[in-house]
């Protein structure tokens, strides 16, 4: 019998291209060069700047938490990207792709990644909230900070929200209140945030400070400054009808400049101090009327309690 022809033996199936080492390569790079520059060329310029200890803590919290997600997001965008140019259908392709229901490398590989950032979020955190040489960094602690800043007996300031102005008090220097807002740079202060009306939020953006005003709660909030020049303070809760005119700036300045500053103003406003009540954290409803009295005096007309900028057009 006549041997058969040999039937000719047809080549494996290329496994194809490595798809997740092509991606690895491709995300590396590009994940590298988005934190440095995200943390060392972008880093010092975020919001809200180096103005006091507070802030250059949430710029630094800021700039951490920039250099986590960098990563994440380029590498879902890439992801994205190569599955819309390399597994995009094409002509005559007219078959489902292989059913997948599972993969247990990738499964625990993006399990593991995404529970160490999050726990990691979780305790830096904690840290920077609990750590001694941050405490309190800008944010309102109530009537009773849980921990305390470092750096002495801190310089007290009142701020009282109204409708629509802050204005300071300043206990140590006889109590004598102004819409003035003076520091004197690299001493703590200690913000004592209230309200005489409704819910205000002061917003010191550039010192990283930003404590609710609620009327009969003193909201206490720590930092200090560590460079001299001039920060915004906004009202960040609406508030009412002039909501947005309620802004005014404060001004850091040289030790010696803010003794001189305060002193003088003391000195200044001695009559108008007297009508004042005596100072206090919080202050009752039926003594609005006295520190409207010591305010007309001081120059600042408007409603009992309602203070318009001299540019707006409807006066009450």
């Amino acid at each position: 019998m006549a041997a058969s022809a040999a039937e000719p033996v047809s080549a494996p199936e290329s496994a194809g291209p490595n798809h997740g080492l092509r991606i690895f390569l491709m995300w590396l790079p590009l994940a590298v060069i988005a934190d440095v520059l995200l943390y060392f060329v972008y880093g010092p310029h975020m919001p809200p700047g180096t103005m006091s200890n507070s802030a250059a803590s949430q710029q630094f919290d800021i700039k951490v938490m920039s250099v986590l997600a960098a990563p994440v997001m380029i590498f879902v965008l890439l992801y994205m990207a190569y599955a819309f140019i390399v597994w995009r259908r094409r002509d005559g392709d007219n078959e489902d792709g292989p059913a997948i229901y599972g993969h247990a490398r990738i499964q625990a590989t993006w399990i593991t990644v995404t529970a160490v950032i999050v726990l990691f979020l979780a305790g830096f955190g904690s840290y920077e909230l609990a750590w001694p040489g941050f405490a309190g960094a800008g944010a309102g602690e109530g009537p009773s900070p849980i921990w305390l800043p470092k750096g002495g007996t801190p310089l007290q300031v009142q701020v009282i929200g109204q409708q629509w102005r802050f204005t300071y008090r300043y206990p140590q220097f006889g109590g004598f209140e102004t819409t003035a807002l003076y520091l004197p740079v690299g001493q703590s202060v200690q913000f004592n945030v209230t309200s005489l009306d409704v819910i205000h939020s002061f917003w010191a953006y550039q010192l990283g400070v930003k404590a609710d005003a609620n009327p009969g709660v003193n909201n206490v909030a720590f930092t200090t400054p560590e460079h001299t020049g001039i920060f915004q303070v906004r009202c960040a809760e609406l508030c009412g009808l002039w909501h947005g005119a309620m802004a005014n700036q404060g001004d850091v300045v040289s030790v010696a400049a803010f003794q001189a500053w305060a002193h003088k103003t003391q000195i200044q406003l001695a009559s108008i101090t007297k009508l004042l009540p005596p100072y206090a954290t919080t202050y009752d409803p039926t003594v609005v009327p006295t520190i409207n009295k010591a305010m007309a005096k001081a120059g600042i007309g408007g409603a009992p309690g309602y203070y318009y900028p001299p540019n707006d057009p409807v006066q009450p």
